[in-house]
């Protein structure tokens, strides 16, 4: 299970002001993609959002979040078959990001993105878009050594817009959450 972290928490922190500054209709349908710990799920929850449903890849991690009482699917992003038909007006992903390489990053799943760190994201932005309600956005965290020229590239072709919310440097890297949206 991928336990909070400065990315988690900057992007929680960010979650609870978008909601909030959003007005956004409590009875929406959330995702919390690659849930981990939870943690954005709980940042919805706290919120008085209900209707959030949570994945993760780790069956550990998805016994974890039923004990918490939220709707939970074991899957590698939206590979499940309990995913089929599903749409959501948000999804909130901190992806593994991290590029896999020598320079001594973890290569662990929940970290690791692909061999560039950004292989994971792309993978994401592809299968997300037949599961997003007309006006739904995602909040996506992802960092400088994600090469975030080519994810911003490749989300074009693909057929998103999207638009840098929030920025943090933490230790040797520069962390992003954007908003993507289905170009109209």
């Amino acid at each position: 299970m991928y336990f909070p972290r400065e990315d988690s928490f900057f992007l929680s922190n960010y979650l609870k002001k978008y909601l909030k500054t959003k007005k956004i209709n409590k009875n929406i349908k959330i995702l919390d993609m690659g849930s981990g710990s939870g943690i954005q799920a709980e940042s919805c929850k706290k919120l008085g959002f209900s209707n959030i449903f949570c994945s993760d890849i780790d069956e550990k991690t998805v016994k974890y979040l039923k004990t918490k009482k939220f709707k939970t699917i074991k899957s590698d992003l939206f590979s499940s078959s309990k995913f089929k038909n599903k749409k959501f007006d948000l999804i909130i992903f901190n992806p593994p990001y991290l590029p896999e390489d020598n320079k001594g990053y973890d290569k662990e799943k929940d970290t690791t993105g692909g061999n560039k760190g950004y292989e994971t994201i792309l993978k994401f932005l592809k299968q997300a878009k037949k599961h997003l309600t007309k006006n739904s956005n995602i909040l996506i965290l992802f960092s400088s050594l994600s090469n975030p020229e080519k994810i911003k590239k490749e989300s074009k072709k693909i057929g998103y817009d999207f638009k840098l919310v929030a920025k943090k440097r933490i230790f040797f890297e520069q962390l992003y959450i954007y908003v993507f949206k289905i170009r109209n």
